[in-house]
C-alpha cells in the first residue's frame, strides 16, 4: 500500500505535507491524524476509502515533518487550512474524520465549514480543557496527565517536559511502542501495536517529529485553550467513537461532546482502547459517515 506524497504551498506561503489516496474520483475524506502524528499515520485507511468510493486526503498539522509551523494556531485554525488544501485539489464537499488529538480538528471542519463538510467523526478524541460538568482528567492516564499539566504552564514547562520525556518518540520503534505507553494503553492495544501495524505507528511519530516537538507543542497548547467555536451550533452530523477501556482519552471525553453537539450520536466499542478502536471499527465508522452524509 502506497500513498501518494505531495508537499504543497498555500497561497499564504506555508507549506503542507500532503498525502492523498483512496478513490481517485470519490467523494473527499479529510482525515486529522492524532498527537503526536503526521499526514501517515493515515495510511492505514487508504485500501477501506477506496473501498468505500472515498477520496482519501490527510495532511500533517502546521509544525509536524515538513509542514510549516503557526504558532499559537487554535483548533478552530484548521478551517482556513483544509479550506485552502481542498480548493488546491478540486475537492468541494467532503466528509470528515479524526482520531485522538484529530478529533477536535475534524468537529471544527463539522463547526466552521458547514457549507461543504457533510459529517464528520471524531475517534477517541479529547473534550475542551475546562468543559462545564467534565472532570477532565478523571479516569486519565498518569502519561497524559503529566502532559496536559505541563500544558496548562505554557510553551516553556511543556517544552521543558518533552525535552525530557519525549525524546524518546524521536527514535521509537515499533518494537517499543507498546512498552513506551506502558500501563497507559490496554491489553487490546499491545495486541495491535505489534509487527507491521506498530513500525507503522511508530514511523509515524518519528516522521512527525524529525524536525522538533514545534507541531506537538502547538497541539497541545491548543487542546488547553479554547477551541474558537461554539458546539451549540454545530448543524452538520457528528458521530463520537469511543474506546470502553481507553485511558489515554477516557470515554466521558467522548459522551460530553455528544451531548453537547446537537444530534450528535456516541458510539461506544465495548472492549477497545486508544488504537484498537479505528483498526476493529474503520469500515463501520466509514459506512456511518457516509450514511450520514448521503442523508
Amino acid at each position: 500500500m502506497t500513498l501518494d506524497t505531495e508537499l504543497i504551498t498555500l497561497p499564504d506561503g506555508r507549506r503542507f505535507d500532503l498525502f492523498v489516496g483512496g478513490a481517485p474520483d470519490g467523494l473527499g475524506l479529510i482525515a486529522h491524524h492524532g498527537t503526536p502524528g503526521d499526514a501517515s499515520r493515515f495510511a492505514a485507511w487508504d485500501e477501506a476509502a477506496r473501498r468505500h468510493g472515498l477520496r482519501l486526503v490527510t495532511f500533517s498539522r502546521p509544525g509536524y515533518a515538513t509542514s510549516t509551523r503557526l504558532p499559537g494556531r487554535s483548533v478552530a485554525d484548521v478551517a482556513d487550512d483544509v479550506v485552502a488544501i481542498a480548493d488546491r485539489l478540486g475537492i468541494g464537499e467532503f466528509v470528515s474524520i479524526g482520531g485522538s488529538g484529530g478529533g477536535p480538528h475534524s468537529i471544527a471542519c463539522a463547526a466552521l465549514l458547514p457549507e461543504r463538510c457533510l459529517a464528520a467523526a471524531a475517534m477517541v478524541t479529547v473534550a475542551p480543557y475546562g468543559a462545564p460538568g467534565l472532570d477532565w482528567f478523571d479516569g486519565m492516564a498518569q502519561i497524559n496527565l503529566d502532559e496536559f499539566g505541563a500544558a496548562l504552564e505554557g510553551e516553556e514547562t511543556l517544552r521543558a517536559w518533552m525535552a525530557g520525556e519525549g525524546e524518546e518518540y524521536r527514535q521509537v520503534t515499533g518494537e517499543q511502542l507498546a512498552a513506551s505507553l506502558g500501563e497507559a494503553i490496554p491489553e487490546v492495544d499491545r495486541a495491535v501495536l505489534t509487527g507491521d501495524e506498530a513500525e507503522k505507528q511508530a514511523a509515524g511519530i518519528r516522521r512527525a517529529l524529525e524536525h522538533g516537538f514545534d507541531g506537538w507543542v502547538d497541539d497541545d497548547l491548543a487542546f488547553a485553550r479554547p477551541w474558537g467555536f461554539a458546539l451549540d451550533t454545530i448543524t452538520r452530523p457528528v458521530r463520537i467513537w469511543q474506546g470502553e477501556l481507553d485511558r489515554l482519552v477516557p470515554v466521558s471525553h467522548g459522551r460530553w461532546l455528544a451531548d453537547q453537539i446537537p444530534g450528535a450520536r456516541f458510539a461506544m466499542a465495548p472492549g477497545m482502547g486508544h488504537f484498537s478502536l479505528p483498526i476493529a471499527h474503520r469500515d463501520a465508522i466509514l459506512e456511518d459517515l457516509l450514511s450520514e452524509a448521503r442523508a
